[in-house]
């Protein structure tokens, strides 16, 4: 069964925030954008870099060390230097609480 992550209370992230937790070992990026909230893989395809520290464009983000750009909506690889996509992470809001978990291993 998955287990669900706390990541903020919901309305404490604001427009074009992220916020990045570890979920079973795994860095999970979660964003707020547009009243809604989405969770990719805080890892560039392209190097294994970070990716939240990067700068948000819309509903991309920038990846700080060589500009790949990824769709911050379904984690898909949008620019080289990355081709391939980030994983995409469900992501609820319970009880007032943004929550996220890793379903891959269901």
């Amino acid at each position: 069964m998955t287990d669900w992550v706390d990541v903020a209370k919901d309305g404490e992230l604001k427009e074009g925030q992220c916020r990045v937790v570890d979920v079973d070992d795994v860095m999970v990026a979660v964003f707020y954008r547009e009243g809604a909230y989405y969770a990719i893989e805080d890892m560039c395809t392209h190097d294994g870099g970070e990716l939240a520290s990067g700068e948000v464009e819309g509903d991309q983000i920038i990846c700080p060390r060589h500009g790949a750009r990824f769709c911050i909506k379904n984690g898909k690889a949008l620019t080289p230097p990355a081709y391939e996509d980030v994983y995409a992470f469900p992501v609820r809001v319970e009880d007032g609480m943004v929550q996220v978990c890793d379903d891959r291993f269901d």
